[in-house]
């Protein structure tokens, strides 16, 4: 089974710092397609700021997105992945967390973050070398002349 550190290799780490104002940050995430960000504090992860976040404590209470730390509402209890646990352990914390988003760390260092999205992009490789291979097994025509 593969290793989160061979899902996050290559991925580029898009991050915030905590006295980033909330719309910065979602402006942010809007260009990179990325539904969650790591926030960091004098280079050390401090959160994750998410959709959800953004939802239910900036919209919803009706907060200005242009006047709010993202400090103040990103979500600051974390659970963290570590490179060379398989991809099967992050995808039970996610389940377990109900959350899509899990941040990677390496010796206390922020080195990725590993989303949902990277795990199913797994099984759609894995789902597509098998019904590659069931469908190569399926059309085989042996010559049997020979």
């Amino acid at each position: 089974m593969k290793q989160i550190a061979e899902l996050i290799e290559g991925h580029p780490l898009i991050l915030a710092q905590s006295s980033d104002n909330v719309r910065d940050v979602a402006r942010k995430m809007s260009e990179r397609n990325i539904g969650a960000i790591a926030v960091l504090d004098s280079g050390q992860l401090v959160g994750i700021f998410s959709e959800r976040d953004l939802m239910t404590r900036v919209v919803v209470p009706g907060l200005n997105p242009d006047d709010t730390p993202v400090a103040k509402v990103m979500t600051k209890s974390l659970v963290a992945a570590k490179p060379e646990e398989e991809i099967g352990s992050a995808l039970q914390k996610m389940q377990s967390l109900g959350c899509r988003h899990l941040p990677v760390v390496d010796g206390g260092n922020l080195i990725g973050m590993l989303s949902l999205r990277d795990l199913l992009k797994i099984d759609d490789d894995n789902n597509r070398a098998r019904a590659s291979f069931l469908n190569e097994l399926v059309t085989y025509s042996p010559d049997y002349d020979s």
